[in-house]
């Protein structure tokens, strides 16, 4: 299987539109293409900084002239859940009639997407971005070819991946910001390419302040991470 990674824009997607005008991002939680009517019925998340762009947001997808249907399903503040039925864009298209199909969530925010597809045979991957090239812009971000064991490896341990993303989540604001810095100044390095002094100035608080944040995103990730390895074992 070739599997890639787009960074799309497509001219006639009711979703970049709205992310290009308005300050909100979507991402799909479900997917469904019916084939007899080319039209693609999706379950997004929509976010944005406040609820006064959200209902903008919400307002202009709703009205756009590729919008077939917009259903809101739940709204928490500046986050809700829709139900959206559109007609199947150029782009979309293009990649069915070449037996692509995807493989994974995409999200959109500012006026691009992020797709994920996959082919059984790379030579029709090869087709479909020829013919992507002509109507529409886009960048190949990643290009992999996954081989008969990798994807049984997915498939199996699918659960495991889902415990380390909702370790992730766990982490607040500040450990999420101080472990990302650490790892990218070299605090885990051998030597050390940062201290906790130099972590403390980054924050602008003390040394014992920022080595409790990394202590408490530690443990969070690596209780996460025992977990992930026991459900590999099984």
């Amino acid at each position: 299987m070739i599997d890639i990674a787009l960074d799309m824009e497509q001219y006639d997607c009711p979703f970049i539109d709205t992310t290009a005008d308005h300050d909100v991002a979507f991402a799909a939680v479900h997917w469904d293409f019916d084939q007899r009517a080319r039209e693609l019925e999706t379950r997004m998340v929509v976010e944005a900084e406040d609820a006064g762009v959200l209902d903008t947001g919400l307002d202009s997808l709703q009205t756009h002239e590729n919008m077939n249907d917009c259903v809101l399903l739940r709204r928490e503040n500046n986050a809700a859940h829709i139900r959206t039925t559109i007609e199947e864009t150029a782009a979309m298209q293009t990649i069915r009639d070449n037996g692509g199909y995807i493989t994974g969530p995409f999200h959109i925010e500012a006026g691009s997407e992020t797709w994920h597809v996959g082919f059984d045979r790379g030579r029709d991957a090869d087709t479909t971005l020829s013919e992507l090239d002509r109507d529409n812009e886009y960048d190949v971000v990643e290009r992999t070819s996954a081989t008969l064991p990798q994807l049984q490896d997915l498939v199996q341990n699918a659960g495991a991946a889902m415990t380390l993303v909702d370790g992730c989540r766990d982490l607040s604001d500040t450990e999420r910001e101080t472990l990302e810095t650490a790892v990218s100044e070299g605090y885990f390095e051998s030597p050390r390419d940062a201290t906790l002094g130099s972590l403390a100035e980054d924050f602008g608080v003390s040394k014992p302040a920022v080595s409790k944040n990394l202590r408490r995103g530690e443990r969070k990730m690596i209780e996460r991470v025992v977990e992930a390895l026991d459900d590999i074992e099984d």
